[in-house]
Formats: C-alpha cells, structure tokens, sequence
C-alpha cells in the first residue's frame, strides 16, 4: 500500500504506505490519528457484530431491573423503557430513548453486516459506499454507552432507598455496549473506504 491521506485536523498530505499488521499512523505535524491497518479487520468486526445482535436479543428478553422495596415489586424490561418514560408525560423523550438505545445500534450493526460480509469476502457490490456512509454518519447517534453508564450512576441513588436486582438483561446489555463499540471502532474508516475502491476497480 502507497496511498497518501490528507490529515483531518491540518490538512497535511500524509503517506501512510507500507503500514504492516497493527501499525498505526498519526499525522506528523498535528499528531492527530490517522489510520490503523489490520489485516484481519473485517472478520473482527463481524465477530463483534454478531455478538452485540445476540446480546441485544437477549437484553431485550428478559427482565431489566427489579426494585423490591416495603414489600413491593417492579421489574423491568429494557424494551419496556421507553414506555415508562412516555407514560411520564414525555413522548419526545421516550421516542429519542427508543431511537438512541435500541433501533439506531441496531440499524448500525445490520448496516455492518451488509458492509464486512462482502468486504471480507473480496466481493463488490453498487450499495458498498452508501452503506459506508450511512454507518459513518449514523454511528454517533447512538448511545449504548451513555444509557448504560446512565442506569449506572441512577443505580447508587436508587439502591439507598430500594432493593435493586440486576436482570440478565442489565448484563446483556452491558456486554452488547462493549461489542458495539468496538465494532465500531475497529472498522477504520480509510481502510474502509480503500478496500470499497480496490474491489470497484477489480470490477471495472
């Protein structure tokens, strides 16, 4: 590989050629990050993939939360969220909830699918780049991340005044936040965009 990419902090032509296995390359005026080549990247990220939808049908199986306090029970689902927050009196909310923790990281890791099967495979397809785009663009709507550290922080609070038991879902959920992220961050974005035009030129 002798490619050169323009640096996204300064705008510096960088030569990022000849990168082996797990080298990474930052711009040398800025020192902002580059690119990062691995050679196995796309098998990677359908692992995660793949594991964070199965978390995520299991997080949304079974029971979330449960609070016991004074002789009383609740428990929880996670898809039952929003509509605890909508009964509340805030639909925007329960409706960016729902988008945010659930349809937005499921629509991306779909997306990743369609993405990493043909790239893995050597094959191109028309649809490659607007997918790239979409999961490029979408990717930062989602908060897996926030909600969790969220229910978190809201648990310390809630557990001196209640008893509260994880579901399997709490850690279903919480494993699922940890494969979606680094499915995310393991498909590099330069990488990415050179096997799309490596394999459109192949076919041409």
């Amino acid at each position: 590989m002798n490619k050169e990419m323009a640096c996204h902090g300064c705008d510096l032509l960088v030569d990022v050629g000849g990168l082996k296995d797990g080298e990474s390359a930052s711009c040398p005026r800025c020192g902002h990050f580059l690119t990062k080549y691995r050679s196995d990247s796309y098998s990677r990220v359908l692992a995660y993939t793949m594991a964070g939808l199965i978390l995520l049908f299991m997080a949304n199986s079974y029971s979330f939360l449960s609070f016991s306090s004074s002789g009383l029970e609740s428990v929880i689902t996670l898809r039952q969220t929003p509509g605890a927050v909508w009964e509340y009196g805030m639909p925007e909310v329960a409706i960016m909830v729902a988008a945010f923790i659930i349809v937005i990281p499921t629509v991306v890791l779909v997306l990743l699918l369609a993405l990493c099967l043909p790239l893995e495979r050597g094959i191109y397809r028309p649809w490659l780049a607007p997918i790239a785009k979409a999961i490029f663009m979408s990717q930062n709507w989602a908060m897996v991340e926030v909600f969790i550290i969220g229910v978190i922080v809201s648990l310390v609070k809630i557990a001196a005044m209640a008893t509260v038991v994880l579901g399997i879902s709490f850690w279903a959920y919480a494993g699922f936040s940890i494969c979606f992220t680094l499915a995310v961050a393991t498909l590099d974005r330069y990488q990415c965009w050179e096997r799309i035009e490596e394999l459109g030129a192949a076919q041409a």
